[in-house]
Formats: C-alpha cells, sequence, structure tokens
C-alpha cells in the first residue's frame, strides 16, 4: 500500500488492522470486474460472432455430431475448453464471452448422446453430475447462478420424468419440495464449509429461483391476470383432496406439509427476531398456515421467504415474498370453490387478523409503563433500541391497513366478478376457428369470436387506457351478431347490448383468446361452436362456458 497517499479503502483496511478488526496481513481487495454495460455489449457481439462458426462446424462434422461416440468426443472437447477459457485470467472479454456458447454448445452435444443411450431419469442425473463438475470448474459467480438454474432443473426431471395432469401435478409438486430440501441442505452445509460457501451460495441462488418459478407455475394465473374463467390448473389437488381422486391422501398430505412448513417458518422467524414472538405475527402465521392448506404451494415460498430474510438475502427473499403473493391470489381461479365461499374464508381470515390486532393494541396498553414526572429516563442507548410506544403502534396501524387493503381488493374483485354473473345478460358469441386443421392446442382451446375486422378497430396504442366497445344484437336464441363499432352516446335499439373489448397482446379480444381445460378431455371440447358469456349493461363481459350448436353447456367432466 502507498503510505502517504491512501486510497478511501485503503485507508478503511489500515483503520481496520489497528481496530483489530482485520487480520495484520489484510489488503486491499482487488476487483477486476468490468462495467456490466461493457460486458453485455461484448456478449452480444460474441454471441452473433459464435452463432454462424458454430453452425459451420456443425455442418463440417455432419452425422458425427449424432452418431455413435461422437456427440460424447466433441461435447467433451467443446466443455474442456470452454472451462480452460473461463478460467484463463486476463484473458479478452471478447474471447471469454465466446466461452459461454461454446460451453452451451458441448453441453447440448452430450446431452444428446446421453439422452440417446440412458433412459430420461438416468440421462438426467448424468447430466446433473456434469453441470455441478462445470460450477466447480468454472469460478465464475453469474455463471455459477445459470449453472445452478440447470442443475435444479435436471433434479426435476429426474425426480418427474413423466408428464400427466392430476397425477402430473401432484408429482410435481412433491419434486419441487424436493428441490426446495436440497436447497436446505446446501445452506447447512455452506454454513459448515466455509471452503464450500464460494460454490454453494450462487448455485443455491439459481437454484431457488427455479423452485420458485415452478411452484409459481403450478399455483396457476394469480388474481385478475386472466380474463376467463376456466384458466388455473392449481387447484387439480385440492379436487383431489376433496375426495374427487383415488389418491387423496397424497393430496391431504401435501396440504398438512404446507401448512407445517409456515409454521416452521414462524419458528425459523421467531429465533431470530424476538418480534416475531409477540401476538399479532402469531396470529399471521396462524392464518396464513390455513390459507396454506388451500395452497399446497404456499409453504414452500414461505419457508424460503423466512428463511431468506433472517440470513438477509433480500433479492431471494423479494422473490419469495413475490411467489408467495402470487400463490395467494392464485386461489381466486380455483374453479372447484365458489367466489362467494372464497370470498367468506379471507373475510374470515380478514376478521382474525383484525381481531389479533385489536388485542395485541390492548394488551400493549396494558403494559406499557406508565409516564410521569419521577420516571426514570432510560439510558440512551436502551432508548434507541426500544421502540416508543406510539411507533408500536404505528407499525401496528400500518399492518392491520395493509391487511385490509389487500382484502379489501381481493373481495372487491371476487365480489364484481360474483354480481357480473348473477345479475349479467346471458350472451352466445359464435366461434371462428384459428387453425382449421387443429382447434385444440395442448391443454387449451385458442379462441377467436366473430367480431369486426381488425382495421376498422382503433390501434391499442392511440386509446390510451381507455377500451372500445361493440354494439351486438341479439336474435330470440340471444346470440350475437357484431353490428359495429360503438360511438359515444349512441342510442341502441331494442334488441342491441354493448360489449367491451379487452387488449391482448396488441390487439383487441372478447374477454380472452384462449379457454383452458383439463389435458386428456379435448375430444369433449371439440364440439364448443359458440362462447357463453354474462354481460352487463355497460359492456363489461365475463366468459363463463361453452356451448355446442344447440346452445347446450359443455361440462366439465369430473374424475
Amino acid at each position: 500500500m502507498n503510505a502517504h497517499h491512501p486510497t478511501p479503502l485503503q485507508a478503511a483496511v489500515q483503520a481496520g488492522i489497528a481496530a483489530g478488526l482485520l487480520p495484520a496481513h489484510a489488503t486491499e481487495p482487488t476487483s477486476a470486474a468490468r462495467p456490466w454495460p461493457v460486458v453485455v455489449l461484448t456478449a452480444i457481439g460474441a454471441w452473433f460472432a459464435a452463432i454462424p462458426l458454430l453452425l459451420f462446424v456443425g455442418m463440417l462434422l455432419g452425422d458425427s455430431l449424432t452418431r455413435g461416440t461422437g456427440p460424447y468426443i466433441i461435447g467433451s472437447l467443446a466443455l474442456v475448453g470452454a472451462a480452460v477459457v473461463l478460467r484463463a485470467k486476463d484473458v479478452p472479454l471478447f474471447v471469454e464471452q465466446l466461452a459461454v456458447p461454446a460451453m452451451l454448445v458441448g453441453g447440448g452435444t452430450l446431452a444428446m448422446g446421453v439422452y440417446d443411450d440412458l433412459r430420461q431419469t438416468e440421462g438426467a442425473l448424468v447430466m446433473l453430475v456434469l453441470v455441478i463438475g462445470m460450477a466447480v470448474a468454472v469460478p465464475k459467480t453469474w455463471l455459477r447462478v445459470l449453472l445452478g438454474i440447470a442443475a435444479a432443473g435436471l433434479l426435476g426431471q429426474a425426480l418427474h420424468p413423466h408428464w400427466g395432469w392430476m397425477q402430473g401435478r401432484l408429482d410435481l409438486l412433491m419434486a419441487l419440495h424436493g428441490l426446495l430440501v436440497v436447497w436446505l441442505v446446501a445452506l447447512w452445509l455452506q454454513e459448515r464449509s466455509l471452503a464450500l460457501a464460494a460454490l454453494i451460495e450462487p448455485m443455491a441462488t439459481g437454484w431457488l429461483l427455479t423452485t420458485l418459478l415452478g411452484l409459481t407455475w403450478t399455483a396457476g394465473a394469480t388474481f385478475l391476470v386472466s380474463g376467463a374463467v376456466g384458466s388455473s390448473d392449481g387447484g387439480s389437488v385440492l379436487m383431489w383432496a376433496a375426495g374427487l381422486g383415488e389418491r387423496a391422501w397424497r393430496a391431504h398430505f401435501m396440504q398438512a406439509g404446507s401448512s407445517s412448513l409456515v409454521l416452521a417458518a414462524a419458528l425459523v422467524g421467531g429465533r431470530t427476531w424476538p418480534g416475531l414472538r409477540r401476538l399479532l405475527p402469531a396470529v399471521v402465521m396462524l392464518v396464513l398456515a390455513v390459507l396454506a392448506w388451500f395452497m399446497p404451494m404456499l409453504g414452500a415460498a414461505l419457508l424460503a421467504l423466512s428463511i431468506t430474510a433472517i440470513t438477509h438475502r433480500w433479492r431471494l427473499a423479494g422473490a419469495c415474498a413475490f411467489a408467495a403473493t402470487w400463490m395467494v391470489g392464485s386461489f381466486y381461479y380455483q374453479l372447484h370453490w365458489p367466489l362467494a365461499d372464497k370470498a367468506l374464508l379471507l373475510i374470515a381470515a380478514g376478521i382474525i387478523l383484525g381481531a389479533g390486532t385489536w388485542l395485541s393494541l390492548a394488551r400493549n396498553r396494558r403494559v406499557s409503563p406508565k409516564t410521569g414526572p419521577s420516571s426514570a429516563a432510560p439510558a440512551p442507548t436502551q432508548a434507541c433500541l426500544t421502540p416508543s410506544i406510539s411507533a408500536r403502534r404505528t407499525g401496528t396501524w400500518a399492518v392491520l391497513a395493509g391487511t385490509l387493503a389487500t382484502l379489501l381488493v381481493v373481495n372487491t374483485g371476487i365480489w364484481q366478478k360474483q354480481t357480473l354473473i348473477a345479475h349479467g345478460k346471458p350472451m352466445y358469441l359464435p366461434l371462428l376457428p384459428v387453425d382449421p386443421r387443429s382447434l385444440m392446442q395442448g391443454d387449451y382451446m385458442q379462441l377467436r369470436f366473430a367480431a369486426l375486422d381488425a382495421r376498422d378497430l382503433p390501434a391499442v396504442s392511440n386509446m390510451a387506457g381507455q377500451r372500445p366497445h361493440l354494439v351486438v344484437a341479439l336474435d330470440a336464441r340471444r346470440v350475437a351478431t357484431v353490428k359495429r363499432l360503438y360511438a359515444s352516446a349512441e342510442p341502441l335499439a331494442s334488441d342491441e347490448m354493448l360489449l367491451q373489448l379487452s387488449p391482448k397482446n396488441g390487439t383487441w379480444v372478447v374477454v380472452t383468446d384462449a379457454w383452458f381445460f383439463k389435458e386428456g378431455t379435448a375430444q369433449r371440447w371439440q364440439a364448443a361452436k359458440f362462447g357463453e358469456f354474462r354481460v352487463l349493461p355497460d359492456g363489461r363481459a365475463l366468459l363463463v362456458g361453452m356451448s355446442d350448436e344447440a346452445l347446450r353447456p359443455i361440462e366439465v367432466p369430473q374424475p
């Protein structure tokens, strides 16, 4: 170090040594980090250069890439070369970024050979070992995060190699909880082995993000994201729990496990933060444990949130909080529950939270010390560490207001949808097939209703958040025919009504452009000729079902 003119960082290191906080041989940390805009631009250039080069090499090698030992030899050479470049010091940034597509190509080539020679589960485990080996070999934090994502996906594939609907959903949920257990074990190992911390931390980050993504996807659409009744698949586990499946005990086990994970999250948080041991946090956790029974994905997200928060991994904690919020919102789209019943459950949760808040306030008033002239002033340090009564009350009221606001928004949306279904007038719109060859695609049906030509509709970007309305005429069967685009204050005939359009992917649709259903039931929905709506006088509509040519509703089959 330059002792005469030290930099601020050097001065901080010297002060730490003098105070005994740092060892005597401590030096100023060096950083070879490059500005991220430079890295991003260089990476883009490297990819543009690598893609045609890789295509040329692929055409040059021909069938040797896919036959015999070719995938193993070529893939291994590409991975070894990428690892050597990424481990080297003082490598030009452009060359370093070229190694990333080379690593992806090497891994993909090896995967072709492995999955061709082994079954899916064994192949996934072999590739998992390979990914972990690359993470050990390449000391790049950002790359280890990506490899952690790949590793979690491979283990998930090994645990859940086959896909179905009802059974598949439950197996997938159990596999995701298995990934969470692996993440917890990794954190435990990290605390006990500092030598592995640099490897485990970034890989565990990618691993947890993958787990959260899987749990969130399994939960289905969240509150008000989807415009159609029938768009959620997260409720299939609860349908099993209701006795509609042959192995409902497994669903009950997952529900009980989810509630138990919430209680475990409360215990973990309470050990670190004494403030969570009070009455109000306990009531909140009990309410969440009850909700987790109906949302089997919620417990894992809340446990991860508790652990990431107490270990100060705030970015991961934010991701966990987002996932948990999404899962709570997905309860809105669990169709086997009537909207009114879901509203009652959430109202009951709000009442319990309100009662807990009131009892907590009353208890604080009883135990608060009386102030007066004879009261001894607290020590300055104690005064700083002990929050005032007004501060505690402000925090409590803030929590209560946020909770009530959340419940108000959720229940207002539920009430609006229930009102629309109950009081909206029925209307049927004929379906136009999007693809004449196949109307059914996977577990959803692409919808296109008879409407005005897109050329007659205003551009979405020119509407400034406003939604256009169509004027439709109803025949005796209440089948709608689109007449024109509604002009403001235009009088309507007795057989006409308004139909509001919604923006979707840069264009206008009638409520939605998709109808979701359970896998394996596509044949039943082939008969759909009309979409059944409930429409209010102002044009707001909700798609509630599909009907056949005779306007008979197509019932959802029960297992």
